[in-house]
């Protein structure tokens, strides 16, 4: 008989069916006494014990500012303490934490926050280039003239509260720190009550990812989904209590929070954070200071680690695990990482934010050559098919189109049934979009994706939403983006631009018009102005044809 592309992740160890903060209240008895939060750019050094009080203190204030079980909280900063805090603590009080990526800029806060009708935000007052707090102010301006805690605005109706890091005041905002100040017995007695009734089920957490047909989608996923995903992260990666591991990924996306955060506390791990964002020197100062046994990083990450002028000062010989994932691992970067960096066991994990994330992860005793050909085998607890056109499972070592099934599969995008039909169907099958192809052994290989996602240095990039973005400008006709190849990060987003008849422009006002408006990875890099684009028969433009006359116009080798 034909073995078909079908696989199940069988498993001894059952699913885990608690609540996030149930789960930390024994994860606290447990390891109470040893390091849970290690942040070195704030000098925050918290035992399980103290951050547990802590996240109990600030789910506490939350509730205490009129917030109810299933409203959105907001939180717009790059890594820091209060960050973990608060992930931890609207899972206590049952709100849903709202991830907003720190790159974001006016029109894609305005829409996030409007989507799901956050109810609260949590926000750094600024971050690199950005100021957060002038940002909000443009869009919400009657913060100018309300009493803290009383927004009215009328672009975010639903926008109550605003709540700001640091110890500085800014009219209409409360102060992060005062949330967790004045808990009395009765704050915690209504607390224990709206936590004994938070299911497992229940959403805890929404991410935007970005859109294929414009807009970002908000990926909801339930405590069920992130804990557990969290737990066999960590459990791939034989996590303990003993272990330390340093996370320079970004919070607000799955990779900090859940193959961190999340698989570091179901094990009673350190999680420590080098930085507020990603930096070489700072992540080799972290592990050897704190003797970490982890590291988690995207592969451009690494590349930076490897290549830093003084990467041999340092004493990384506590290593021996973490996570790549993001893009595709050179062979010569995991050598590398093995032989320089003593990370003899790392693993690779491949899945998307809709499935919690992970639905493929490396075993640390697969060979080397596995795992930079493939993503591993199947996560526990999942199924995953391969199917062609049809929908047909293909036999093993065919191509097809990548389905996952189980208990990771988000619950929906928020407030769009239609894109959620089309991503997950009638059977609770998601579509990831990816080709792939699984192998005799169950090792599976990602060979296409969908075909017009970008890849840039771990940012997926999907070029509709840059194209409806640039529609705007008044001078642009038409817009197609594609990625083209880039040593660096792998792909950088080109936009080849028809303009209106009579106009005239040139790259820097295209990239200009962008800025503060999109994300910076969003912003083409690339920008050329064509007077047509390849079109089929039928009148289909060929992107894989722009592609390559883009790389080829551009000088860049690849380009197909």
């Amino acid at each position: 008989m034909q073995q078909l592309s079908y696989v199940h992740g069988a498993h001894d160890t059952p699913l885990i069916g608690s609540t996030i903060g149930a789960y930390l209240d024994d994860v606290a008895a447990r390891f109470g006494e040893r390091d849970a939060l290690v942040v070195a750019h704030q000098n925050v050094r918290w035992t399980y014990r103290e951050f547990h009080r802590r996240v109990e203190r600030l789910a506490a204030g939350l509730l205490k500012l009129g917030l109810n079980p299933g409203e959105r909280v907001g939180i717009w900063s790059q890594n820091c303490s209060e960050w973990v805090l608060t992930q931890f603590a609207t899972a206590k009080a049952g709100l849903i934490m709202v991830n907003i990526n720190p790159a974001y800029r006016r029109s894609e806060l305005e829409y996030v926050l409007d989507k799901v009708h956050c109810s609260a935000l949590i926000l750094a007052p600024a971050f690199k280039s950005s100021d957060y707090i002038a940002i909000l102010q443009d869009v919400v301006p009657e913060i100018h003239h309300c009493a803290a805690g009383n927004l009215r605005s009328a672009r975010l109706p639903h926008l109550r509260h605003v709540i700001r890091l640091g110890g500085e005041a800014t009219p209409g905002m409360l102060n992060f720190d005062a949330l967790l100040d004045g808990i009395d017995a009765d704050d915690a007695r209504r607390l224990a009550n709206v936590a004994a009734t938070v299911q497992f089920d229940d959403a805890v957490n929404i991410q935007f990812t970005s859109g294929t047909t414009g807009a970002p989608k908000g990926a909801t996923l339930s405590h069920h989904n992130i804990l557990n995903n969290g737990f066999f992260i960590g459990e791939a990666m034989r996590l303990t209590a003993a272990d330390r591991l340093c996370i320079p990924v970004p919070l607000y996306h799955c990779f900090g929070m859940v193959l961190g955060n999340l698989a570091c506390f179901t094990h009673g791990a350190a999680m420590v954070y080098p930085g507020e964002g990603f930096d070489a020197r700072a992540v080799l100062e972290t592990v050897q200071a704190e003797r970490c046994t982890g590291l988690h990083g995207v592969p451009t990450m690494f590349i930076a680690i490897l290549d830093h002028p003084e990467f041999r000062n340092y004493d990384l010989s506590s290593l021996r695990t973490g996570i790549m994932a993001g893009s595709p691992c050179p062979i010569e970067v995991m050598t590398r990482v093995i032989g320089s960096m003593h990370m003899a066991q790392i693993t690779i994990a491949y899945g998307m934010t809709e499935t919690s994330p992970v639905s493929f992860q490396s075993s640390v005793d697969d060979s080397l050559a596995l795992r930079v050909s493939t993503i591993g085998r199947v996560h526990p607890h999942l199924e995953v098919k391969i199917v062609d056109a049809e929908g047909r499972v293909v036999a093993r070592g065919e191509k097809g189109e990548l389905l996952t099934r189980g208990y990771s599969v988000m619950q929906g995008y928020w407030g769009d049934p239609e894109r959620t039909h089309e991503a997950i169907d009638a059977a609770r099958w998601m579509h990831t979009g990816d080709l792939a192809v699984i192998d005799e052994a169950g090792f599976c290989s990602i060979v296409g994706r969908s075909k017009d996602m970008v890849i840039r240095g771990g940012e997926n990039i999907y070029p509709r939403e840059v194209e409806e973005f640039l529609y705007r400008h008044p001078k642009v006709l038409d817009v197609q983006c594609v990625g083209v190849p880039d040593p660096k990060y792998g792909e950088e987003l080109c936009a080849c631009i028809i303009l209106r008849p009579g106009a005239q422009a040139d790259a820097e006002e295209i990239r200009a018009f962008c800025g503060g408006q999109i994300a910076h990875y969003k912003v083409p890099r690339y920008v050329r102005f064509v007077d047509a684009f390849p079109m089929t028969v039928t009148g289909k433009i060929q992107k894989f044809v722009l592609r390559q006359q883009a790389a080829g116009d551009l000088g860049l080798d690849g380009g197909a």
